[in-house]
């Protein structure tokens, strides 16, 4: 997900200050926030081994190592090569290597080969970080007022996508540990954090016309935009995240057997999955325990539930005798406040398919391709979840997932209609 106009990064505040200190300050501030994002990408990675920096689980994941050269690509390939005069890339094969999707920035190797990139090594990758690490700040703290102006919003969106993929490093490595018999722990004290539930969960939406997207020039991705005006309600909400205790009812009661409650292709998906609980849910020794970022643990009844697909999601809403909320009504309701947990556990699944606003259009060039190509055959999901990095969460912010996919931290909560 990409940025439209992001604007330039804040400068500190200081008493009347001079051009000079005022331009000392937006340098110190775009260096502060570049090393603090960089260096949260290697605490998030400190804990792995070079084998399990190496692991790719499954084709929608990517290794540890993968991710950590990738954002370093990022900021090599569009801020370096493009500004910083005499630059040379580290290494002339990695932007083959570690290019994503971006077409126009070149060829690049297969998504689903990318566990298979034994050389460069782990701490190959780490030289590239520290090298790239350096030319970026000894650029910031060289270029004049004019080129920071141009520079500083392309930092912006290379920062938030490496959020992005911070996020991605925990999920995959989840995923990968999962896979392992022994169920080895990432980090022994990760805990999730606690939930909120309200004895009276549903709040009313009275029928109106509302502006849904981001509608100022502080930093969003450009699915956000534009800002429009919809018709939504009446409708009820649900405060409450649905919980674990919530979800084994619905696998008590035969939910993931009737096929009267799922899609076709969810239906189809579940049988040939063998799906018969959340993702990461292990039945061991007559309790479910759930893989979780710190090992194998038991499942907690009044946690949200969480590894989710979409089509598990609108099974269970259907099962309820309630629906989805769409993405406009959780904006809504999210702005009222009265939404528990909507940021910091799970990422809540919407009926909306993601597709782009009215007006949209995707910026020009290779940064271009970030969004607007992947508006198809998606759903919307809103909010964020404990593996979200402090500071990228927005009510605006539009995720977006297959309907089959249930690896991240997805879960959700009800609307009614009634």
């Amino acid at each position: 997900m990409i940025v439209t106009k992001p604007a330039a990064a804040a400068p500190r505040h200081t008493p009347d200050p001079s051009p000079s200190s005022d331009s000392a300050a937006r340098t110190a501030a775009l260096v502060d926030a570049f090393l603090a994002v960089r260096g949260e990408t290697e605490h998030r990675t400190a804990c792995l081994s070079a084998e399990d920096q190496q692991i790719q689980s499954m084709p929608d994941a990517s290794p540890a190592k993968w991710h950590r050269a990738h954002t370093t690509w990022f900021f090599e390939q569009f801020l370096l090569a493009e500004y910083c005069e005499g630059y040379r890339p580290f290494h002339p094969d990695y932007a083959f290597l570690f290019n994503s999707y971006y077409v126009t920035a070149g060829p690049r190797h297969a998504r689903h080969e990318r566990g298979h990139i034994t050389r460069p090594r782990t701490e190959e990758i780490t030289a590239y970080r520290r090298h790239v690490d350096a030319a970026m700040v000894a650029f910031l703290r060289n270029a004049d007022d004019a080129r920071l102006k141009v520079v500083a919003p392309l930092m912006e969106v290379g920062l938030n996508h490496e959020q992005q993929h911070q996020e991605l490093m925990h999920t995959d490595i989840l995923h990968a540990f999962a896979q392992n018999p022994l169920f080895p722990s990432y980090d022994p004290a990760w805990r999730s954090p606690a939930s909120t539930r309200s004895a009276d969960p549903w709040f009313a939406l009275n029928e109106g016309i509302h502006t849904v997207g981001h509608a100022d020039d502080t930093f969003h991705f450009d699915n956000e935009k534009p800002a429009h005006r919809t018709l939504v309600g009446p409708v009820r909400l649900n405060r409450n995240l649905v919980s674990n205790a919530e979800w084994l009812q619905f696998m008590d009661s035969g939910g993931y057997r009737t096929a009267t409650l799922w899609l076709m292709d969810g239906f189809a998906t579940a049988a040939r999955e063998e799906w018969r609980a959340p993702g990461h849910w292990h039945h061991v020794g007559g309790q479910w325990q759930i893989m979780t970022l710190a090992g194998l643990k038991p499942v907690d009844p009044e946690a949200p539930v969480a590894h989710v697909s979409y089509y598990e999601a609108d099974a269970f809403a259907r099962w309820a005798g309630k629906h989805l909320p769409t993405e406009m009504e959780w904006e809504v309701a999210a702005r009222t406040g009265q939404l528990n947990d909507a940021f910091g556990i799970v990422w809540q699944w919407t009926r909306s398919a993601y597709s782009p606003y009215p007006g949209y259009r995707a910026i020009d060039g290779a940064l271009g391709e970030y969004n607007g190509k992947f508006m198809v055959n998606q759903l919307v999901l809103r909010g964020s979840s404990h593996a979200t990095p402090a500071g990228h969460s927005r009510i605006t912010y539009r995720n977006f997932f297959y309907p089959h996919h249930r690896w991240q931290f997805t879960g959700l909560r009800l609307a009614d209609y009634e």
